[in-house]
């Protein structure tokens, strides 16, 4: 007999220093736990195409790192009578499939998941520097060959890049997701970082003080992978993480890619 879904989810947060907390966006978002476990699909955000991948799958508990519900809290008031919400929580609810947001509680496990994911993807395993905030020494490459591996690595369509192309980066800054633009530009105004990588920027903040910076001859530059580009990777390896605590359970990774096309 499969355990049932809330023993995942207790079993995750023993892993998790500090866990429970009282005041956390990891909560449930449709479902009833109590129901046995079919199948695990782990995904940056659960959106309505992620929904129907895990139903076919025949997985009725999701994981993901963002909301389900466009905010922050998942706040559904605001919502009640929209025919997109409306239809998104049907389809949870026809399928009796769990949301559970898994974002603080990864972020504090050690080593923070999201972070460790992307360090498995780009092959810089004993590579860190520092910790908090995190710095990699990479051997030495020009801005552009950084930002080509990064997009072939993570098999994305475009680096936003702010910086000279051909600056050699050796002290690599990242901060995934998206966090504020002060914390951005406190890690580049340390002399050992180079580039920061990261998931959004305002554009106002960041992008400007590298502009600024180059233009005084410094040598700074920013990579701009995009929100669900830089933390989805860290969603996959939880579906490794997973795997070996429930054996018996099919756990897949269901990526949900970046809304965004280029043109």
């Amino acid at each position: 007999m499969n355990p049932i879904i809330q023993d995942v989810i207790d079993t995750i947060l023993q892993a998790v220093p500090g866990a429970p907390l009282d005041d956390t966006v990891d909560t449930y978002k449709s479902g009833d736990p109590s129901h046995e476990l079919t199948g695990i699909v782990t995904t940056f955000l659960a959106s309505y195409e992620v929904i129907e991948r895990a139903i076919q799958l025949g997985a009725n508990l999701i994981i993901t790192h963002e909301p389900t519900y466009y905010n922050h809290l998942d706040d559904v008031d605001w919502l009640a009578d929209d025919p997109v919400y409306r239809a998104k929580r049907r389809l949870l609810d026809d399928n009796n499939v769990v949301v559970w947001r898994f974002h603080d509680y990864w972020h504090r496990h050690r080593p923070d998941g999201i972070l460790t994911g992307m360090v498995k993807v780009l092959n810089w395993e004993g590579m860190g520097i520092a910790d908090e905030p995190p710095i990699f020494a990479v051997p030495p490459t020009s801005l552009r060959e950084l930002a080509l591996t990064l997009k072939t690595k993570l098999g994305i369509d475009s680096v936003r890049v702010v910086g000279d192309l051909e600056m050699r980066c050796t002290r690599v800054g990242v901060l995934l997701g998206k966090v504020s633009g002060e914390w951005q530009i406190g890690l580049l105004m340390r002399e050992d970082v180079d580039v920061l990588v990261c998931g959004e920027i305002n554009e106002w903040e960041t992008s400007e003080y590298v502009r600024d910076a180059v233009a005084e001859g410094r040598k700074k530059a920013l990579l701009v992978l995009g929100h669900a580009n830089s933390e989805e990777p860290g969603m996959r390896w939880l579906a490794e993480w997973l795997e070996p605590k429930f054996p018996e359970v099919a756990i897949t990774h269901v990526p949900v890619g970046d809304p965004f096309h280029f043109l």
